[in-house]
C-alpha cells in the first residue's frame, strides 16, 4: 500500500490514460459508463463525458499540488 501522495498520483495518471483513450476516439464511436457497484452500463455523450473527466482531472491535480504544498509548509516548519 502507497501513502495518500502516492495513491493520488496513481489515480491522476488513471485519469490521464481515460482522457487520452476518450479525446482518441471517432466520433462515431459509442462511450458506456459503468453504475458504481454493479454491472451495469449506461450509453453516454463522449464529449461530455471527456469534459466531465477532464475537470475530474484537473481537480485531482489541483487536490495533488495542494497536498504537495501542505507538504513542504510543514516541512519549512
Amino acid at each position: 500500500s502507497c501513502p495518500p501522495d502516492c495513491s493520488l498520483a496513481l489515480t491522476i495518471k488513471e485519469q490521464k490514460v481515460v482522457v487520452d483513450e476518450l479525446s482518441n476516439l471517432k466520433k462515431n464511436r459509442k462511450v458506456y459508463r459503468q453504475q458504481p457497484n454493479s454491472n451495469i452500463f449506461f450509453l453516454v455523450d463522449r464529449t461530455e463525458t471527456l469534459s466531465q473527466c477532464k475537470n475530474t482531472l484537473d481537480e485531482l491535480k489541483k487536490a495533488h499540488q495542494e497536498m504537495e504544498n501542505s507538504e513542504k509548509t510543514k516541512i519549512k516548519k
